[in-house]
C-alpha cells in the first residue's frame, strides 16, 4: 500500500505502481514464481479464521510491526479519500501498535460500543489475485464479505482488500493492508473484526 510519500502518489494500490500487471508467475517476465496463489489463499483464510474465532492475539501475529492498516472513507464526490494523513478514514493505524491497542480495548471491555455483547462474524473471501511480486513479497487483491450478528440482528459488510504480504520469513506477514468498504452507510461503528 502506498502512502502520501510514495512516488506514484497517494491511493495507489499495491502492485499497481508500474501501471502494468506482470505475466502470471513472473515479475516483469523474468523471475520465477516463488509464492503460489494457494499459499496466499491459505494465509488469508487463516487471518479471517482468527477474527471469526476471536483469536485476536493470533490475528495480530499476521502483521509486521510496521504494517499500515487503512480503510479510506468515501468522499462526497463518490471517490475514496487518498491520504490518511490529511483526509478522513474509517480506520487508520500507521503500524501494528495501533492494532494492538485496539485489541487491548476489545479484550478489556474498554470499548463497549463495539465489543459488548461479543459480536459473531463470518468472513468469506473470493477472487484472490496476486497483482504484483518482488521475490517473496506479493501484492494481493481480493473481494470479501462478512456476516455480522449482534443484538439479534444480522448485518453484511462487503468490499475489496489490497494487501502486501512478505513470505520471506517462517510465517507470512502483512506489511500493508488497504480495505475498501463498499457499503459504508452502516448502523454502527465499523471495527477491525468486520473487515
Amino acid at each position: 500500500m502506498t502512502t502520501a510519500t510514495d512516488a506514484n502518489g497517494p491511493g495507489t494500490e499495491p502492485g499497481m505502481e508500474s501501471g502494468a500487471e506482470p505475466e502470471p508467475g513472473t515479475e516483469s517476465g523474468t523471475e520465477p514464481e516463488t509464492v503460489t496463489p494457494e499459499a496466499v489463499r491459505r494465509f488469508l483464510y487463516r487471518e479471517a479464521r482468527y477474527l471469526d474465532d476471536r483469536e485476536f492475539e493470533k490475528w495480530l501475529e499476521c502483521y509486521h510491526p510496521d504494517a499500515e492498516f487503512w480503510m479510506p472513507a468515501w468522499a462526497d464526490d463518490g471517490e475514496l479519500t487518498r491520504d490518511p494523513g490529511t483526509e478522513i478514514s474509517l480506520i487508520y493505524y500507521a503500524n501494528r501498535g495501533g492494532l494492538e491497542d485496539r485489541v487491548f480495548r476489545i479484550r478489556t471491555d474498554r470499548s463497549s460500543a463495539t465489543s459488548l455483547p461479543e459480536p459473531r462474524t463470518g468472513h468469506n473471501i473470493a477472487n484472490v489475485e496476486i497483482t504484483g511480486r518482488a521475490g517473496a513479497v506479493v501484492d494481493v487483491r481480493f473481494n470479501w464479505f462478512t456476516l455480522y450478528y449482534r443484538y439479534q440482528a444480522t448485518d453484511t459488510y462487503f468490499g475489496t482488500s489490497f494487501y502486501r504480504i512478505d513470505f520471506s520469513a517462517e510465517a507470512p506477514l502483512i506489511t500493508s493492508k488497504k480495505v475498501v468498504l463498499k457499503n459504508d452507510c452502516v448502523h454502527h461503528v465499523v471495527d477491525v473484526y468486520h473487515v
